[in-house]
């Protein structure tokens, strides 16, 4: 194949650093403070995250999604319920976040447990999207396997002519709000010696501690 060899693609990282002088006591501010700083550079879709789950047996899957909102409470996101990522949450409600914003040298990672959002949040969201977006949330029935990409095409296009305006909420599309138990800060420093910063909830108290690299 001709690709390049993966383990020779090495980078330095010198950009930042990360130390606990100044560090805030709850993880959200200084969450809050990275992301206004990812948009801030102008990178491309600073809100993506990608989303683990796993089956009760402990089999993994992945994806990407886009955070849309975050607060005391948590982080959430939306989909239709009946996807992988859907089912493996109704029956292992729990995840872990990755933003990897490669470009600034910075990762956080996010753990916790996940509850499902209430109907009123899901429907004041849905119906804030484009026409175009909740149209799409109908006709595709996510992660379902298709005969061909005219299949929804064809499904996208009749439901267009059906809600030419107001689109209902499907029953089967939510959101989720994962409530951390856990968020870690990674900072790229030179010579493989990042900074990991993790705060860690015990109790109702976070317990902030350096991770080796």
């Amino acid at each position: 194949m001709n690709a390049p060899d993966p383990a020779r693609l090495r980078e330095s990282y010198a950009d930042g650093e990360l130390v606990e002088e100044g560090l805030p006591a709850e993880p959200l501010p200084l969450f809050a403070e990275w992301f206004s700083a990812a948009a801030a550079v102008g990178l491309a879709e600073p809100n993506a995250m990608v989303v683990a789950t796993a089956t009760p047996d402990g089999v993994p899957s992945a994806r990407t999604v886009l955070l849309k909102g975050f607060g005391p409470d948590g982080f959430r996101f939306f989909t239709n319920l009946g996807s992988r990522k859907g089912r493996e949450l109704e029956e292992n409600p729990r995840a872990a976040l990755v933003f990897p914003w490669h470009a600034m040298h910075r990762q956080i990672r996010i753990e916790g447990t996940v509850e499902e959002l209430p109907r009123d949040d899901v429907r004041a969201y849905f119906d804030s999207r484009p026409h175009g977006s909740r149209i799409g949330a109908w006709a595709s029935h996510q992660s379902a396997a298709l005969d061909g990409r005219a299949e929804i095409e064809e499904r996208y296009a009749a439901l267009s002519e059906r809600w030419p305006d107001d689109v209902p909420l499907p029953d089967f599309w939510g959101g989720y709000l994962v409530v951390p138990v856990a968020v870690e800060f990674w900072q790229g420093r030179p010579n493989r010696l990042h900074d990991r910063i993790r705060y860690r909830r015990e109790g109702g108290e976070w317990k902030v501690e350096r991770l080796s690299p």
